[in-house]
């Protein structure tokens, strides 16, 4: 009974504590997020105990508690107990409850669990009934802190595995590049000079961008999710439609209006759902244009379908159609380069200048491009998976298996880390996001790039080791919209605009926002942002409700959003508004707080000039803000800013000197710091003053004069050459009879024959002609012209079975496969061209086929997991134009003894077996313990080497390729040479196969999987642990019941073929 009481009593002197300590308090209640109900919990607790101890008091205390605990409970807690005893002890301290409960509490629970208890627990009339449920709840309370504690301890371990594999790759890439030969030396210095005239470092100061109209350059800009539109953006209507969306519409306008670019476009998906508005479905509009150029310049925005036609997806979905959008952005670029040659480029294909993905699905987007086109690619994050990771295992409230599952955030990694792959530059807002941020990733170490760009400098070898360039560079606003802010005693007064004799109208958005104040007329403090737990607004609100000061001097306007129906909102966006009502009750703060259900867009402009009219000031109080574009756009209209020392406003606040950095924990730093601001109207003019001086280094001319000189800085390193489209040629007289070869081929099959065996006189004439026909057109045009042309192919058939022995060499049925597939696809579509895709070198490729198929029947083998390409119809000679496309990054030779090294888990079971100029063949020992192809990817990109690497037959080999060079890129590329639209390529591939098995299911081309084809398969050395596969879920794939004929025609017929 005693001990029953002595426990209530701890819970109670415990809540009693960390009401008091207040500071401590709001910030773990920021980390606990929406759960206001935890203040409930905690009062209703503290009342219920304040109560029980006043009767006790008035009695005497003479009567205890009839609950007592269970022995186990009892047991547990006086474990934990003791065990904080003795801790406090060694550290020569005296154990306080109130750290105890935060440690073990307050950070440690779910709340959603527990909420539902806390339920049952207040809708209890029987005091016995409540105080079980009490203990139940403090019982689950500790289990849940211990369960956390593991959870952190599984991810300490792994932050500490993957802190040792950096450091030993950091150690092995710095031993690597130590020192310099003495050839080097000489070589370094003498070649200094020159390459610091032709290729000179780009500052912030020095603006390099050469201002050339002749120049005429084409720019592809990428934003996959969100609602994107040019005009009335619909900005917070979810997560995915905010600030960025926003960005990328100014930044396309403002290089489109840039001396020399004469077009920009914008690519984003097409939505035709009957949930947003009907613009989104609409394939082109215009943002802006050029009166003095042609129909095409300017800036458009792009729709291209991609996914459902008839669904809004949140960007977490989207990963299973990117390969989609690829296809139909390839499809695009091609036909608008083609458009721009004719107009600006002599008749050749103008290819982009560079093509800029933003955010991580189109970072994806973008490398793929780049790596077909050839074409320099720049990536901007914008908030990054790692970070959003770690922020959320930090919070305890979810497992990695659960954030992935709600976020997809490995996949999201996953495509950031081939961003970085792919990138010559990495365009940061602040120095924070290199270094707090993109140090997170395997693809990315600072020291590293700091070494590789000075011996790059010095024209001194880099070994095949190769990283992004990061750059800071801030992003502009438009500033057209900004009306000069000349004297605040100007005719456009706030009294006379809305005082009792007003003389001039005010604008609707005033309205909506005065007529929750008692006095209009004082400062206004200004907070915009959506209703999420990361904007901190309930620490704002708490700080202003507490300082009667500054609610004496000031009004505080939120403009969160809009709303119609808090309920119908998530959960985040309504847990954080319902908690602004409660604490404006709370503070009884109404008629000095507005916060206004509805803006648009171009009324927030209004918004800061009635700010500024009132002598007001902004804030930003964010728990961690990337960059902080609200905080420049208060700025421009005369506004001083007080914004969180964490993240991008740090860098603002020192260009700009308008404001004051506080810490968005501190409720006490954020009142003082407005207060200071509203109080001393020196201080204020002197901000509001400093800030209008220096806003033009966020302008969008200057961010885009930065943005085009570091693009040009990276092209003098990117290779020049460009893929080559083959053109269609005209119908002159020679190439009336196009086709004839293969029609000469089906009359020597299916000529009539006598009773002797001899063709009949018909049959023979009909051939005499052909062979004429033939012989003439050889002669007339050349000795060496071949009638086959691949750039008349208007459908494409790929034969991509990975289908190997035990032994990991080709299978006996493979070649019965293949020709079945080929006999299939002829009889269906006449014209049709084949392409072998296989992992197999050349040689293994003729073996494998023999006598069953003949090599001259394909258009095109691509050999090696897409490093080699050749093509049959030209005596096999390889592709020189693919073959100088892949080669950029490749390593080569540097690359070929670590990877023996990082495959093996055990020494000697990865030997090198072959090695060509772009593959290095490696054979593994039967049944050997190999790296998954994520873990190798992720050790070879901490040493800064970027390699693509597949593991194909039957896992028994390991090819390593050039980072470009891939079977579905090689598919890709021949669309673009040959002019064959994806939509008109079919491939055939089995169940399982090699570890690129999956790269090669997505995208717009039909896809036949053959079932049985594939016994022993290379894909279970894909994935780690931490990496996720792509969904099979797709309407353009379909399944064979086997390789038979008749089961390949029924799956042809699926698709209505021919396509």
């Amino acid at each position: 009974m005693q001990y029953s009481n002595n426990i209530f009593g701890f819970i109670r002197m415990v809540l009693l504590l960390l009401f008091q300590t207040q500071t401590f308090l709001n910030k773990e209640m920021v980390n606990m997020g929406e759960n206001e109900w935890v203040n409930g919990y905690l009062e209703a607790i503290l009342d219920v105990g304040s109560a029980r101890n006043g009767k006790r008091d008035a009695e005497g205390r003479g009567r205890s508690q009839k609950k007592s605990f269970s022995n186990s409970v009892r047991s547990k807690l006086d474990e934990e107990m003791l065990k904080f005893d003795k801790i406090e002890i060694e550290r020569h301290k005296i154990f306080t409850p109130t750290r105890y409960f935060v440690e073990q509490v307050v950070i440690g629970f779910d709340e959603a669990d527990l909420h539902r208890t806390w339920t049952k627990m207040i809708a209890t009339r029987n005091s016995r009934h409540r105080n079980n449920r009490l203990e139940n709840m403090c019982w689950r309370i500790w289990h849940l802190a211990r369960r956390k504690k593991q959870m952190a301890r599984d991810a300490a371990q792994k932050l500490v595995q993957r802190r040792f594999d950096r450091e030993k790759a950091r150690s092995d890439a710095a031993h690597d590049l130590s020192d310099l030969s003495e050839g080097e030396r000489d070589k370094g210095e003498s070649n200094q000079t020159g390459l610091i005239t032709n290729m000179p470092r780009i500052s912030s100061d020095a603006q390099l961008w050469p201002y050339d109209k002749s120049r005429q350059l084409y720019i592809v800009l990428i934003s996959l999710h969100g609602l994107v539109r040019g005009e009335n953006m619909e900005l917070g209507r979810d997560s995915d439609t905010g600030g960025q969306v926003k960005y990328v519409v100014e930044l396309a306008r403002a290089l489109a209006n840039m001396e020399g670019i004469h077009r920009v476009d914008l690519l984003t998906r097409q939505i035709t759902s009957p949930e947003v508005d009907s613009t989104y479905s609409e394939p082109i509009e215009m943002l802006s244009c050029s009166s003095d150029g042609f129909d095409s310049c300017g800036a458009y925005l792009v729709r291209i379908p991609c996914g459902p036609s008839d669904k809004y997806i949140p960007k977490e979905s989207l990963w299973p159609y990117i390969g989609e959008f690829v296809d139909g952005a390839l499809s695009h670029i091609v036909n608008m380069a083609r458009a721009l040659g004719e107009q600006v480029n002599s008749g050749k294909p103008a290819w982009p200048y560079v093509i800029h993905g933003h955010y991580a699905d189109a970072g994806e987007v973008a490398a793929r491009l780049s790596a077909v086109l050839n074409v320099p690619m720049v990536l901007t994050g914008h908030s990054l998976g790692r970070n959003k990771l770690e922020q959320l295992l930090k919070q305890g409230r979810l497992s990695r298996e659960d954030i992935d599952s709600s976020y997809n955030i490995i996949r999201r990694i996953e495509a950031e880390e081939l961003g970085l792959d792919s990138a010559e530059i990495v365009v940061t807002s602040t120095k924070q996001e290199i270094e707090e941020q993109w140090g997170l990733y395997d693809g990315f170490d600072l020291q590293l790039e700091r070494k590789l760009r000075i011996r790059r400098r010095r024209g001194v070898s880099c070994l095949g080791r190769y990283m992004p360039r990061m750059v800071v560079i801030q992003p502009g606003m438009d500033f057209s919209s900004v009306a000069e802010e000349l004297s605040l005693d100007s005719k456009g007064d706030l009294k006379s605009m809305i005082g009792a004799d007003k003389k001039r109208p005010m604008p609707p958005i005033w309205s909506e926002i005065v007529r929750f104040f008692t006095n209009p007329h004082k400062p206004m403090i200004l907070a915009l942002s959506r209703p999420d737990p990361k904007k901190n607004i309930t620490t704002l609100l708490k700080a202003f409700g507490e300082c009667q000061p500054l609610r004496e001097l000031a009004n505080l306007t939120l403009i969160l959003g809009n709303r119609d129906n808090i309920e119908e909102m998530s959960n985040s966006s309504s847990s954080v508004l319902t908690t602004v009502l409660k604490l404006v009750d709370k503070y009884d703060l109404y008629g000095q707080v507005a916060y206004p259900k509805h803006h648009k867009q171009p009324e927030v402009p209004e918004i800061y000039r009635l700010a500024a009219k009132t002598k007001g000031v902004f804030i930003n109080p964010a728990l961690v803000e990337p960059f902080g574009l609200t905080l420049i756009e208060a700025a421009a209209y005369g506004l001083p800013i007080v914004a969180t020392k964490n993240g991008g406003p740090v860098d603002i606040l020192k260009a700009l000197n308008n404001g004051l950095l506080v810490d968005p924990h501190d409720e006490n730093a954020i009142s003082d710091a407005l207060l200071k601001l509203v109080a001393d109207k020196n201080l204020w003019k002197e901000c509001r003053r400093n800030g209008l001086k220096n806003i033009h280094k966020f302008s969008w001319l200057e961010h885009c004069r930065n943005y085009l000189s570091q693009v040009e800085h990276c092209r003098n390193y990117h290779p020049t050459n460009h893929l080559s489209v083959m053109p269609i040629p005209e119908e002159p007289l020679s190439e009336s009879l196009r086709g004839i070869e293969d029609l000469s081929l089906k009359f020597s099959i299916d000529v009539d024959v006598k009773a002797n065996g001899e063709p009949d006189d018909e049959t023979s004439n009909q051939q005499k002609i052909i062979d004429f026909i033939l012989q003439q057109k050889a002669t007339s045009v050349g000795k060496s012209v071949n009638i086959y042309c691949p750039g008349r192919r208007k459908r494409l058939c790929a034969i991509a079975v990975d289908s190997y022995n035990s032994n990991g060499g080709p299978a006996e049925e493979l070649p019965l496969i293949i020709k079945n597939v080929i006999q299939v696809s002829e009889s269906k579509c006449m014209g049709i061209g084949f392409v072998l895709l296989t992992g197999m070198s050349l040689q293994e490729t003729k073996e494998m086929l023999g006598s069953e198929v003949k090599l001259e029947v394909f258009d095109a083998l691509v050999c090696s997991s897409g490093s080699e390409m050749c093509y049959p119809w030209r005596d096999l000679v390889s592709d020189q134009d693919y073959e100088s496309h892949i080669e950029y990054r490749w390593p080569g030779e540097n690359v070929k003894a670590i990877v023996t090294r990082l495959a093996s888990v055990e020494n000697d079971d990865v030997q090198l077996s072959r090695c060509g100029s772009r593959c290095y063949s490696y054979s593994i020992k039967p049944k050997a313990k190999v790296h998954k192809i994520d873990d190798l990817r992720q050790r070879l990109c901490m040493r800064g080497l970027r390699c693509n690497m597949v593991y194909t037959h039957a896992a028994s080999k390991l090819n390593v390729i050039p980072l470009f060079a891939s079977r579905a890129q090689a598919l890709r590329y021949l669309s673009v040479r040959w002019t064959v639209d994806m939509e008109k390529v079919i491939l055939f591939m089995g169940e399982r196969g090699d570890t690129d098995h999956e790269d090669l299911l997505g995208g717009l081309h039909k896809t036949v999987i053959l079932r049985d084809s594939v016994v022993y398969e290379s894909e279970i050395n894909v994935h780690s642990e931490d990496s996720m596969s792509i969904s099979r879920d797709n309407k353009r794939v379909t399944l064979a019941e086997g390789f038979e004929v008749q089961h390949i025609s029924k799956a042809l017929d699926f698709f209505h073929y021919p396509i």
